[in-house]
């Protein structure tokens, strides 16, 4: 049955976005593992042999840069990882390009920021780069611009930045090559633990089986990967973790083969505008609502109301994104504010026909639903 189930999601999908993290690409010593590059190429374009696009979604160049310059560990400073990234990324783009190009494949470089995301324009001017090269028959190869790329623009790690490219291309499927072989139902170290094959509704209880291992050249850990799944599944997509130094990964993916762990969508297909509000860009506030105007919205399929708001966090304009969250802190919806931080605290909790005159638009909703996305 779950190889009928993974068959499935693979012949259901018109793009796949492989995500490989830096200790499958590099070494023991912080080389590029020209070897594995070559070996998930060949795999690639086997994918691509089936008429499916692809995106991958590479990391590895800090760790590049950090054997090039034959540093005995990851720096701790900002300037320095980011002098690995800038020393890194073309060599790995390169081997890359090498590779692929035993197949035939012609390759290109997109690296992004955050703020590629948050910006509605930037994020379709994205969309319709990667869309083009799709026509061209290119792949492309993408990465978080971290010769840049500072707290308050970055994406996070590239777990998360694969989990919101599936908002921009058609019909994903989301894999995520690790140094693990999936999801365990234990600590990985222990005998006893097993990778779960399937899990069919993805939710926050799956962070508690979340090893507290990081990697020692990547940023991300098992809660980072399971965060960027839960936001994938969320939309609408389904995801399969399993292990990169698997010679034969992404073949099994193909074959509908059981391999790692597959983690099935949670909810219907949701629209790329309700995907950029809900599951791209980081809100510019928070909004806390009573119990009633939780249900309304989470439940009822309704706009929120001023009436229902108990507490306004941020600053922020008409038009930003902003959670919604409930009186315990739990986030579970985004929308476009039609008010400003400020009118909104002159409003809070009051009725439609209480709303004083001049506020921004007489909008009687302070997010409509059409503008709303859940978590």
């Amino acid at each position: 049955m779950d190889d009928l189930i993974r068959q499935e999601v693979f012949q259901s999908c018109e793009t796949v976005i492989v995500k490989i993290g830096t200790n499958v690409l590099t070494t023991d010593d912080d080389r590029l593992d020209k070897q594995r590059i070559q070996c998930l190429s060949d795999q690639i374009d086997r994918i691509l042999k089936t008429g499916r696009k692809v995106v991958l979604v590479s990391s590895g160049a800090v760790g590049a840069g950090i054997g090039i310059l034959e540093l005995h560990r990851r720096p701790d400073s900002l300037p320095e990882l980011q002098a690995a990234a800038a020393i890194g990324q073309p060599h790995l783009m390169r081997t890359w390009d090498d590779a692929l190009a035993e197949t035939g494949h012609r390759t290109a470089q997109v690296l992004l920021t955050g703020n590629d995301f948050r910006s509605r324009q930037r994020y379709l001017n994205v969309r319709n780069t990667i869309r083009t090269l799709f026509d061209f028959g290119v792949v492309p190869i993408v990465n978080e611009n971290d010769t840049v790329s500072i707290k308050e623009i970055a994406v996070g790690d590239n777990d998360q930045l694969a989990s919101m490219l599936a908002t921009l291309v058609p019909n994903p499927l989301l894999v995520i090559l690790s140094g693990v072989a999936g999801l365990f139902s234990g600590p990985p170290s222990d005998p006893a633990s097993t990778v779960i094959p399937l899990v069919k509704k993805p939710d926050e209880s799956v962070l508690g089986l979340a090893s507290s291992e990081t990697s020692t050249r990547g940023r991300g850990g098992m809660h980072s990967k399971l965060r960027a799944i839960l936001s994938a599944t969320g939309m609408g997509e389904s995801v399969i973790l399993a292990s990169g130094r698997n010679d034969a990964v992404l073949d099994d993916i193909r074959h509908g083969k059981a391999t790692g762990t597959l983690f099935l969508a949670s909810g219907g297909s949701m629209p790329a505008w309700k995907r950029w509000i809900g599951f791209t860009t980081a809100p510019a506030g928070m909004l806390t609502l009573d119990d009633g105007a939780c249900r309304a919205v989470r439940d009822g399929g309704k706009s929120l109301l001023a009436v229902g708001i108990t507490a306004v966090q941020g600053e922020f304009e008409p038009g930003s994104v902003v959670g919604l969250q409930s009186k315990e802190g739990i986030e579970f919806a985004r929308g476009l504010a039609n008010y400003s931080s400020d009118e909104l605290r002159g409003i809070q909790g009051r009725r439609k026909d209480q709303l004083p005159s001049g506020t921004h638009g007489q909008y009687g909703e302070v997010i409509h639903r059409d503008n709303l996305a859940l978590r």
